[in-house]
């Protein structure tokens, strides 16, 4: 059976940001409550009392808290060393049966060179490559057969070590991703190891990037 509490629980976990005002008590539940109403009494079918709203948004805010700060938070602070590197660019290609085989010898070739970062993911579809922008060249040389979807120059990343326990703990990426957005920060990639994530963004935007990061930690 629907109840007021359960409806409006569900509605609220389909807006996020919504969610993170509620729990940082930054919202009126009273007006708030006023604003769902309509929605809410569409999916009971039926008229309720705002008052119950109300009740069933604070209940939420309160369970919002403790879970954001007893377990979230616990983990944010325990976040590991930031490493932010400069000068990237961003490729893209579509995914062929030789881009493999190119790939492995474009990873022979910057083997041999020092403090150069690359990173690589597969999707479906299209294969995403990193790497500074001093070996351009040498990308686009070993990948001149492939067919190029995308390139982004003057980007920078941010690498951040979490703690062991992140796997274990529902909405970290979340809040960290949901920190950046408040900023405008634009995320052109997302690279991720168990305990390790690494963001990609404009180089005009590294310096507010980084002091998110930094205060998510505090």
């Amino acid at each position: 059976m629907k109840t007021v509490a359960s409806v409006v629980e569900q509605y609220l976990k389909t807006k996020p940001f919504l969610l993170s005002s509620l729990s940082e008590g930054i919202i009126n539940l009273t007006s708030l409550a006023r604003l769902i109403m309509p929605e809410i009494e569409l999916h009971l079918g039926k008229d309720i009392k705002q008052g119950a709203v109300v009740m069933a948004l604070k209940r939420i805010s309160e369970e919002l808290d403790f879970k954001i700060s007893h377990k979230v938070t616990k983990v944010l602070q325990n976040i590991g060393e930031i490493t932010v590197r400069s000068s990237l660019t961003d490729y893209t290609y579509t995914t062929s049966q030789t881009l493999l085989d190119n790939q492995a010898k474009l990873i022979s070739e910057i083997n041999k060179l020092k403090d150069v970062f690359y990173t690589s993911s597969r999707g479906v579809n299209e294969t995403n490559i990193v790497a500074s922008s001093s070996v351009n060249e040498l990308v686009e040389n070993a990948l001149k057969t492939e067919k190029l979807l995308n390139k982004r120059e003057n980007l920078s990343s941010i690498t951040i070590k979490l703690p062991q326990d992140n796997v274990s703990t529902p909405g970290v990426y979340y809040y960290i991703f949901q920190s950046l957005a408040w900023e405008g920060i634009i995320i052109y990639e997302v690279i991720s190891t168990t305990n390790e994530f690494t963001i990609i963004v404009d180089e005009n935007q590294i310096d507010v990037a980084f002091k998110v990061i930094k205060d998510i930690k505090k």
